[in-house]
């Protein structure tokens, strides 16, 4: 529509702009951008070696050909490391077809194998732990003074064990390194009963209730093995009433319903995805507005359809009523078809 940021494709974003495609019966429409995943695994497998890492590094800003673009964001940001591997698991509920299987093996794999190098062995605590040097997705922290963000620690737990279940399926031998690292990964970091921004970030809710509060991703868009639900339902309720969400963007309002939806907190789900917010405003034409310059912002119109899919048709370990995600006070009735429910 309009050449946005630089012009280039920003892979950290690739899970909100597909993610809901197989949600809503239509898999092949993520596996057209899938299939590029292949074309720069070179690329990636060159960028994590240059870095003493093993395995595939996917960078953050690149053009068509992979090549990563300067920038002062992009050498720290590592949540884009296991999108692939949750989306090929998407791919394979979709389809539970052995072809999905042995088509992304090696993108699986090879995400895998990085995110096991990237973590690195705390000798005190007996833990594994993320950076740093990294940057969270709430991209207003510090490279070399972040570390342990809930949702990536998260994300890194269940990316490996989505590996080790991969390898199973194919009747193969995965990396021990993956079983090892998933088991072993830091407690999520908190204080006076709230999840951080991370380990780091004691002014998460004064100085940084700013960009997305990603912590809440931990569970929502994850399963949250390693979350206290307690924990999360109060840090869902203090982001909800001291962020700042007009500087947030478009994808954090379905983020913090997946959220809400997971806690059993139904109303709140729906509040916010109909927050009256300006970055979560949706013109006539359909697109996520954000501000003047940015009126078509597609990772808020994906995050929408993925969050609405998964408060139709639930999650594993969802409640059985149908609609677990909304409010059962009568007000709603929801009709739909061909939606299938989420990890």
């Amino acid at each position: 529509m309009y050449n946005s940021w630089f012009g280039k494709f920003h892979l950290e974003m690739h899970w909100w702009h597909a993610s809901h495609f197989p949600l809503w019966n239509r898999p092949d429409l993520l596996e057209r951008s899938m299939d590029w995943y292949e074309t720069i695994l070179d690329k990636a497998r060159e960028l994590a070696h240059s870095q003493g890492y093993k395995g595939a590094r996917w960078p953050k800003m690149v053009g068509y050909d992979g090549i990563q673009t300067p920038s002062p964001v992009a050498p720290g940001l590592i949540w884009q490391q296991p999108h692939p591997i949750a989306l090929s698991e998407l791919l394979y509920r979709a389809t539970q077809s052995k072809s999905v299987l042995e088509k992304y093996q090696s993108i699986v794999f090879e995400s895998a194998d990085f995110m096991v190098s990237f973590a690195h062995w705390n000798e005190e605590r007996e833990v594994y732990v993320l950076g740093p040097p990294l940057i969270p997705a709430q991209e207003c922290h510090q490279m070399n003074d972040s570390f342990n963000p809930p949702y990536e620690v998260e994300y890194w737990k269940y990316g490996l064990e989505l590996a080790v279940e991969w390898a199973k399926r194919l009747n193969i031998e995965g990396n021990p390194n993956w079983e090892k690292v998933s088991r072993l990964m830091t407690p999520l970091p908190h204080k006076d009963g709230v999840y951080l921004a991370h380990e780091n970030c004691p002014q998460t809710f004064t100085e940084k209730n700013h960009d997305h509060p990603s912590m809440l991703g931990a569970l929502g868009i994850l399963p949250g093995k390693l979350v206290d639900e307690t924990i999360m339902r109060k840090t869902l309720f203090k982001v909800r009433d001291e962020w700042d969400w007009e500087s947030s963007w478009g994808w954090d309002f379905p983020m913090c319903a997946m959220t809400a939806a997971r806690l059993g907190e139904r109303e709140l789900a729906l509040d916010f995805l109909l927050m009256d917010a300006t970055k979560n405003t949706y013109l006539v034409n359909g697109h996520n507005y954000q501000r003047p310059g940015l009126t078509a912002y597609l990772p808020g119109n994906g995050g929408l359809l993925t969050a609405v899919a998964m408060m139709i048709c639930g999650w594993e370990g969802s409640p059985e009523d149908e609609c677990s995600g909304f409010p059962t006070n009568g007000k709603w009735t929801v009709k739909w078809q061909d939606i299938h429910s989420y990890l």
